[in-house]
């Protein structure tokens, strides 16, 4: 069911991704905090969970060499690198800005770090495995 329409299998990593978020801010706070859990700095990375659970799916049902594998690879590739490295520039803008003035207005941890990104990528894959074996 979820491969023959494939926009369910992001879909559902994404569901997944912000029930983790909402788990991990009662563990971190011991209340359930929903700003945290659609938030897109605070891991597991949900725009990460569908770009990565999309191009899994479309390696399973179309294959590695399709076009629409290096469409949606490409697009895994820019979504990763922005979270790893553009909002790690912004988050240093965030800190000169909040030395400037002298208070804390601007969030400075904007990012993910590489190891995060590679281990909740392998989670996202497995969820787009399991959800064809379904």
């Amino acid at each position: 069911m979820f491969y023959s329409h494939l926009i369910l299998v992001p879909a559902i990593a994404f569901i997944i991704s912000v029930f983790i978020k909402g788990i991990l801010s009662i563990i971190n706070k011991w209340k359930l905090d929903l700003s945290l859990a659609l938030w897109s700095w605070w891991m597991p990375s949900a725009h990460t969970a569908v770009a990565v659970s999309l191009t899994t799916a479309i390696v399973i049902k179309y294959g590695i060499w399709s076009d629409l594998f290096a469409i949606a690879m490409s697009f895994t590739i820019i979504i990763i690198y922005d979270a790893i490295n553009v909002r790690f520039e912004a988050g240093l803008h965030a800190s000169a800005l909040n030395k400037y003035i002298w208070e804390t207005k601007f969030r400075e941890k904007l990012w993910h770090l590489p190891s995060e990104a590679f281990a909740w990528a392998i989670l996202w894959i497995l969820v787009a495995i399991i959800l064809y074996y379904i």
